[in-house]
């Protein structure tokens, strides 16, 4: 499979990112509505997605190595 998922999990890791700086100067009112619960989700998007950018690029390299490490016969 050539596409190994580093960059849809980067660009979703980042949008999380976007939405918590977003989010943290408005803490106050969302916690006065009862949504603070976006900040936690957010975090926890955050979170999550750099544990998957770990193991998607653990993947991508060693994918690469196992493909470098057995040879291509052009038979």
């Amino acid at each position: 499979m050539p596409y190994d998922g580093v960059g849809s999990v980067a660009v979703g890791t980042v949008a999380w990112l976007v939405a918590l700086v977003i989010m943290l100067p408005f803490t106050d009112d969302l916690r006065a509505d009862g949504h603070l619960w976006w900040l936690a989700t957010a975090a926890c998007g955050l979170g999550l997605g750099l544990l998957g950018l770990v193991i998607v690029i653990r993947r991508r390299n060693r994918l690469r190595r196992a493909g470098q490490a057995t040879p291509h016969s052009e038979a």
